[in-house]
């Protein structure tokens, strides 16, 4: 143990920031992060948070309770709620916070309250963090929102923004592992293609499930051509409003989950064979998807770099449906973009 203690404070500690941090999602995250889940056990941390002003009184209380987890690699709980602190020498963002659609709001004036949101925190990254931070978009329109972010930030690699399609590419996981009555862990290579939105396409083309010890493609194992592609595409798509209708609150648990498994492949890589869905800058695909997007694609990840899995054969009813998000994140740039310089 002495050694294994000395082990404890030999290790430099990482300063992680989790925007939003007074909200639901970071309340499932924030424990994950601090115990070890993300970035190993014995890796020590220090945890940022940034929210709001009028949110201040709240995040106190979780200060207090991440402080009451006794946890020993937690070295540090930062609560503020100014960028010139929260975006200090970070080595990853969380960028969780973003304005939520309101009844009634129009989508074009959610993206212009956004590009608000994300040209400031862009600039923040820019101006504090290190350059080599590794950035994570959450807040929606997820896709857009790391877009606007990535281009605020001109010297940090775009490569080292993503934002988050895991917890759709879970959900595929999960639907298909029901489905063939195995856990989820027999379900891998699962793809989610284009926007965080209702025209993402779940595509399970290349997926394999492991039935009774030997892996078979995932059309063969679930013998229901039709239900695979219907209702299983539209389960996954809709998801996130079902979990609305019967919460009376969006999917948190499941998004801090989905955080936590993105950003420990993006630091531990992916297992060979195997690769997950990340929105990533979408510049050298060879799948014909425009340049200058935030698109999710099928990426794997080694030595904290993600590379587009490329060489994929797309069928027709595959191409329509990528094409078809592709437009809409297209539509959503070219609008977020005219906010941009406003």
């Amino acid at each position: 143990t002495l050694t294994f203690l000395f082990a404890h404070y030999l290790s430099e500690p990482i300063k992680v920031l989790v925007t939003g941090a007074a909200g639901q999602i970071a309340y499932s995250l924030l424990f994950s992060i601090a115990k070890g889940d993300v970035f190993g056990k014995d890796q020590p941390v220090i945890l940022v948070l940034l929210d709001i002003p009028v949110m201040m009184g709240v995040l106190e209380g979780v200060v207090m309770e991440l402080q009451d987890c006794a946890i020993p690699v937690l070295r540090e709980v930062i609560a503020t709620d100014k960028e010139e602190v929260a975006f200090k020498d970070l080595d990853v963002a969380i960028l969780v916070g973003s304005m939520p659609r309101r009844e009634g709001m129009e989508r074009k004036d959610l993206l212009k309250a956004n590009v608000a949101i994300f040209k400031s925190q862009g600039a923040a990254l820019e101006k504090y963090a290190k350059k080599t931070v590794k950035v994570l978009v959450v807040g929606n329109p997820a896709n857009t929102n790391c877009l606007i972010a990535a281009k605020s930030a001109p010297s940090i690699p775009k490569e080292n923004f993503s934002c988050l399609t895991r917890l759709d590419h879970n959900r595929a996981r999960s639907q298909v592992a029901m489905r063939c009555g195995v856990p989820a862990s027999h379900v891998k290579n699962v793809i989610i293609w284009g926007n965080h939105s209702s025209t993402q396409y779940p595509d399970v083309h290349h997926c394999k499930v492991n039935m009774s010890g030997s892996e078979v493609g995932c059309f063969e194992a679930v013998k229901d051509d039709a239900w695979l592609k219907g209702d299983f595409i539209s389960t996954v798509q809709l998801r996130g409003a079902a979990v609305i209708k019967a919460r009376k609150l969006s999917s948190a648990m499941s998004a801090a989950k989905a955080i936590c498994d993105h950003v420990r492949d993006i630091w531990f890589g992916t297992a060979p064979g195997e690769f997950v869905s990340m929105g990533v800058y979408s510049s050298g695909n060879k799948y014909g998807v425009p340049e200058d997007l935030i698109y999710s694609f099928p990426v794997e990840i080694k030595n904290k770099t993600w590379k587009i899995v490329n060489d994929l054969p797309v069928n027709d009813f595959s191409r329509s449906k990528m094409d078809a998000t592709a437009a809409e994140l297209v539509d959503e740039r070219d609008t977020a973009v005219t906010f941009l310089g406003e």
